[in-house]
């Protein structure tokens, strides 16, 4: 059976191609899937992709990751990165590899984009390289979950 790993991308990341251009560029969160399935199929695993605008779904989500099979996580917090201490505990207590994302530097942005209560508990995180950044968080969680 393939590993599976569970790609998480939070609010507001479904306006992507339509919101601040000048931040995300014209990629839309359609081409960023197509290119992290092309990715896994290369690297030989499984993947889902979710977009979950709600803080309490995106917790309900991560809480069952390790029941529904999957051996790592790959999440874009979006503007919950800055506030979610659900979203950060949701995540220590699954114990599952977790790469943190982000299209854009969030340290070269608002100085309250500048802190991730998700980045303590997260394995690593990628931050900066609009969807290389998914690219290299997928490489990074089969390179964990490959150990």
């Amino acid at each position: 059976m393939a590993k599976k790993i569970l790609v998480i991308h939070g609010p507001n990341l479904d306006l992507l191609g339509q919101r601040e251009i000048d931040v995300y560029g014209k990629l839309t969160l359609d081409q960023i899937n197509s290119a992290l399935q092309k990715l896994a199929a290369e690297l030989k695993v499984e993947i889902e992709t979710v977009q979950l605008a709600s803080e309490g779904d995106i917790v309900k989500k991560i809480g069952s990751a390790k029941k529904e099979g999957f051996s790592a996580l790959v999440i874009n917090p979006a503007a919950y990165t800055h506030y979610s201490v659900a979203i950060r505990d949701a995540v220590a207590a699954v114990s599952i590899p977790t790469i943190e994302v982000h299209l854009s530097n969030i340290y070269a942005r608002e100085e309250f984009r500048h802190t991730s209560v998700i980045a303590g508990v997260a394995s690593g995180q990628v931050s900066g390289f609009g969807m290389n950044s998914y690219l290299l968080g997928l490489r990074a969680a089969v390179e964990l979950i490959s150990k």
